[in-house]
C-alpha cells in the first residue's frame, strides 16, 4: 500500500512542494517542530532510509544540503537541525528544522498549531529564496 509521501509524490494528495527533481522531493511538514520545518522525501518508496540505491541516497542529501542552506538563509536561527526518525511513516524521510537550542528538535515536544495560510506564506518565504539561488 502506498505511503502517504508516495501519494504526494503522485500529486494524488495536495502538499506545499518546495523543490522536486528526478530522486526526491521537498514539502512543508504540516505539524512542524518549528517554523521552516521541512521534510526531503526520496521518490523511491523505501522503509529504511539506508536501504536507498546509492544513486538516490546521494541525490536525495545534495537536496538536504541546498534545502537546509535555503533554510538557513529564510529564518533566524543557529543551525538546520537534521533528523532521520522514519518511525511515523514507512517512508524514508529527513527532517530539516531550523534551531536555535538543542529542545528545537526534540520530537516529544507539543507540534505548532500552523494554519493552512500560515504554511502558504511560509512556502513562499522558502520559495522566494530558491529563486534567488
Amino acid at each position: 500500500m502506498p505511503s502517504i509521501f508516495t501519494k504526494i509524490i503522485s500529486k494524488e494528495i495536495p502538499a506545499h512542494v518546495l523543490a522536486e527533481n528526478e530522486y526526491a522531493i521537498c514539502i512543508l511538514d504540516v505539524m512542524p517542530l518549528r517554523k521552516g520545518h521541512i521534510l526531503v522525501i526520496p521518490k523511491h518508496e523505501v522503509d529504511k532510509f539506508y536501504d536507498l540505491p546509492e544513486t538516490d541516497y546521494l541525490e536525495l542529501m545534495k537536496m538536504v544540503r541546498t534545502m537546509a542552506k535555503v533554510l538557513e538563509s529564510t529564518f533566524a536561527c543557529k543551525r538546520i537541525g537534521e533528523a532521520i526518525i522514519g518511525l511515523e511513516v514507512p517512508h524514508a524521510h529527513i527532517h530539516l528544522i531550523p534551531m536555535n537550542e538543542m529542545n528545537d528538535l526534540n520530537f516529544n515536544q507539543p507540534k505548532l498549531s500552523v494554519s493552512d495560510i500560515e504554511l502558504q506564506e511560509i512556502a513562499e518565504q522558502i520559495q522566494q529564496k530558491i529563486q534567488q539561488r
